[in-house]
This record gives C-alpha cells, structure tokens and sequence, in this order.
C-alpha cells in the first residue's frame, strides 16, 4: 500500500506535458565530447519539422560531425543531459535531452540551434538553456541575448515574444529577394 498524499480540493494534476524538469546543470561539450553524436542526432531530429517548410534549408542539412565538433571548438556548445538511466544498457541513456549553441558577438551572446527533444517538450528546457545564456552573456560582459527565426516558422516567432525577445530586423539569405529570417534581441534579465 502507498502512502500519497492527494492533491488539495479542486486542485488540477499536472499532466506530463505541464510537468516542469528538474533544475540540470548543462555541460558543456569540447570537440572530442563522445556525446557529439547523440547531440548532432537531437539538432537533426528536433530541426527535421523545417525541411518542407523553409526555404532556403537549413544549414543543419550541411552539418556533420566533424562540423559540430568545429562548433564545439569555435563556440560554446551545451546539453542538459538525460537523466541517469536506472538500465544502463539504455540505447540512447547518454542521449541529450538539450542543446544550444552559443557565440559571442560584439553587442549580443547568439543563441543557435536552440532543440529539445520531442520527449521532453514541454518541461522548460528550453528556459533553461536561456537562464544559461543569460549567464554567459554576462561573463562576456554582453548587454543582450539575440536569437533568429524563419519568417515561415510562426510557432517560434509566437515562442520567443512569449520568452521576452522583441523582433529588431529582417533578413535575407543570399540571393533571396524576400526576408527569409527575423531576429529577435532581449536585454540580459535584471
């Protein structure tokens, strides 16, 4: 017999979609991290949605191992990893659960290839990693965070103004006559 205690009258269980994470402390990977591969399996899997929708593809589509460990070398690449598995003999146990990749520039810490993985939607990873930014910006001395979207990707424009970025241009990709992408700035939080 288990002892539970039950939630106080009219109170609502949170489904797992609404269960929020437990606080991880992301690790940072260099270019020879064996957790590479798995990284680059959730950038692909979690990117894959795009590829019938944005035009020009993503440069993920481009991207290799060999690739990301020059990310890895060049930036500043982070997972929050999967929680220990009680079976290690898991297929993906050291599979991430997040990644982001972070790059310093003159006015701003870049947030790229920002990916959850479809299993853990949903439970603020993704704030996390922006907390996270938020840190290393300030060690750089860096005023802002900026991130870009697709103008087709509606879903992330809608994401990133409910997380407090405000959308400061349009872009567009080499021979594109049409903004093709927007950035989003928001000032480090106070």
């Amino acid at each position: 017999m288990h002892n539970r205690e039950s939630p106080p009258t009219g109170a609502r269980r949170k489904t797992p979609r609404q269960r929020a994470a437990p606080q991880m402390t992301p690790i940072r990977l260099g270019p020879d991290s064996p957790q590479l591969p798995a990284t680059l399996s959730l950038l692909r899997d979690s990117f894959a949605f795009m590829a019938a929708r944005i035009d020009p593809p993503s440069s993920l589509t481009r991207m290799d191992l060999a690739a990301l460990a020059r990310e890895a070398a060049e930036k500043e690449l982070w997972i929050l990893p999967a929680p220990d598995a009680p079976d290690t003999e898991a297929p993906h146990a050291d599979a991430p659960l997040a990644c982001v990749i972070l790059t310093t520039q003159p006015d701003a810490l870049y947030i790229g290839k920002l990916a959850v993985a479809q299993t853990a939607r949903g439970q603020g990873l993704s704030r996390q990693l922006l907390t996270l930014a938020d840190t290393r910006a300030r060690a750089h001395a860096l005023p802002k965070l900026r991130v870009q979207t697709r103008v087709e990707l509606t879903e992330n424009q809608a994401t990133f103004t409910a997380l407090g970025f405000v959308e400061t241009a349009r872009t567009c990709h080499a021979g594109y006559p049409r903004p093709t992408s927007i950035t989003y700035e928001r000032p480090l939080n106070t």
